[in-house]
């Protein structure tokens, strides 16, 4: 595992943990099998494969944060910083930048419409930066994202398929590049195979999804 990626953790789909040596940090939780109550939460967008609102409860402790586009923060209690594509926010000391995240190829317009202004997130977390890039496709402001890590989708269908997910990351040109958004709804393990191959020379690392019961 790339030693940046040492405090992540990948449950599926888009879902991580970070933990900090005091925050404990999760973007677009599903399918939790860890017990780390979170500090902060970022929402990417309100499709259920992301915003899981039984999870965010479970996991949820008196004071902690919220980030989340206008549409999920509206249906969320508690303190909620509801944000958009282009907002700069600091939450708990860590540097947040929303960028956009919407779909640009023609049969998928609709799944991610640039209006529902949806996003990503480039977090500054210790040394490092992160984008974690939501549901997207390759939309040209995203070239411009520069971060040491790129945490990708690559499944297709609503998202990037591994080759244009390729092209974001050699665009962005990340230290590493890491494949999300594959085997569970759609997608197949042997994608993160292709997207390693056509990131080239972009360093890519395939996570594996959490299991509680790994010793």
């Amino acid at each position: 595992m790339h030693s940046m990626l040492d405090r992540f953790t990948w449950f599926k789909q888009s879902a991580f943990l970070w933990k900090g040596a005091s925050l404990n940090l999760y973007i677009d939780p599903w399918g939790v099998t860890t017990n780390d109550p979170a500090d902060v939460i970022f929402i990417t967008h309100a499709h259920y494969d992301h915003f899981q609102p039984g999870e965010i409860e479970m996991l949820r402790m008196d004071d902690n944060k919220l980030v989340a586009p206008r549409d999920v923060a509206d249906e969320l209690s508690g303190d909620v910083t509801a944000v958009r594509p282009g907002d700069a926010i600091e939450v708990h000391g860590i540097t947040v930048q929303a960028v956009p995240a919407y779909n640009i190829a023609e049969e998928r317009l609709q799944m991610h419409p640039k209006a529902n202004q949806w996003v990503g997130y480039i977090l500054t977390l210790g040394p490092n930066t992160y984008y974690h890039a939501g549901d997207t496709d390759h939309a040209p402001e995203l070239s411009g994202v520069r971060a040491d890590v790129a945490l990708l989708p690559i499944g297709g269908t609503f998202t990037m398929d591994p080759t244009e997910a390729a092209g974001l990351a050699k665009a962005i040109s990340p230290q590493v590049a890491v494949p999300m958004h594959y085997g569970f709804v759609v997608g197949y393990p042997a994608d993160a195979d292709r997207f390693a191959r056509e990131a080239a020379p972009v360093p890519v690392q395939k996570m594996t999804p959490h299991n509680p019961f790994d010793r």
